[in-house]
């Protein structure tokens, strides 16, 4: 049974979003974009994938899905050792079956720096997906996602709106090993980790995906837009309901928590995911 609805009169989220005394310690996670504005590395999805995404919409809107070529039979073992080999729909048959492929993976220059493969954290049966950037310190060191200072705001959103990090959401990244330094995935290091995500998709089946800062909206989706400007619209990607959302650690930055600021922006976007969810679950859609 879904949650019940948060009480609109209630002034929770005030003191939910309030971490403004917790500095960040540097971990990609937890890391603001250095421009808010600006667009995330390009990233060129596979045309086996088939998937077109439409536009902004203010509901449900259509996904045009093109033929998809035959791939032929891969061997799962080969998948962690280049970039090159496919990862067919179906190879794995839970998320939890793609832990050890990923942490022996190679599949580009990542796989030499870190210490743990950060698969994703909640429920995989979840209606609700969340989908940032990339392991930081903290996730490295505990193979979780989401678990720095960013992590545990978002964890506080969510809970604003009775949604529970562990029972309604499954979170990942578009990476699933930590860039040296926290710097932001490359390109080819997002196309190499992309198969790995579109599993965990197919896998988990969420009605509705956040995707958390522009780096994110462009390894799943490919558009090239800055945050700022897309944020808080409904798009359909892989006939799923997506919406682009400010990254927790840009809230860090930004304490503020007057009208059209970050924080107040996502208390905005939060609800209209929250009513999302209910309108869908009212349907029996989910």
């Amino acid at each position: 049974m879904a949650p019940p609805p948060p009480d609109p009169t209630s002034q929770t989220q005030i003191s939910l979003f309030d971490l403004n005394s917790l500095d960040s310690p540097g971990s990609a996670a937890d890391r603001a974009p250095a421009a808010a504005d600006g667009p995330a590395p390009a990233v060129s999805a596979p045309a086996s994938e088939g998937v077109a995404v439409s536009g902004a919409v203010s509901g449900a809107a259509s996904t045009t899905r093109m033929p998809s070529p035959a791939v032929p039979p891969v061997d799962p073992a080969l998948i962690p050792t280049d970039a090159r080999i496919p990862i067919p729909a179906g190879t794995y048959g839970d998320v939890m079956a793609m832990i050890e492929p990923c942490n022996r993976c190679q599949r580009c220059g990542l796989g030499a720096t870190r210490t743990h493969a950060v698969i994703g954290r909640g429920n995989p049966r979840a209606k609700i997906m969340v989908i940032g950037e990339g392991p930081g310190q903290n996730e490295d060191e505990q193979g979780l996602p989401f678990v720095g200072l960013a992590g545990q705001l978002l964890d506080k959103i969510l809970a604003s709106v009775a949604l529970d990090s562990n029972r309604d959401v499954y979170i990942c990244n578009a990476v699933k090993c930590r860039p040296p330094g926290n710097r932001k995935p490359e390109p080819a290091e997002m196309a190499a980790c992309r198969p790995y995500l579109l599993e965990q998709v197919r896998l988990v089946n969420p009605k509705i995906i956040l995707l958390t800062g522009g780096t994110a909206v462009q390894a799943v989706t490919g558009e090239k837009q800055g945050i700022t400007k897309i944020r808080g619209q409904w798009r359909t990607w892989d006939d799923r309901l997506c919406m682009p959302i400010l990254h927790p650690s840009y809230l860090l930055r930004n304490p503020s928590r007057q009208p059209n600021s970050p924080k107040w922006l996502m208390w905005q976007d939060i609800q209209a995911i929250r009513a999302k969810y209910d309108e869908l679950m009212a349907q029996g859609a989910l």
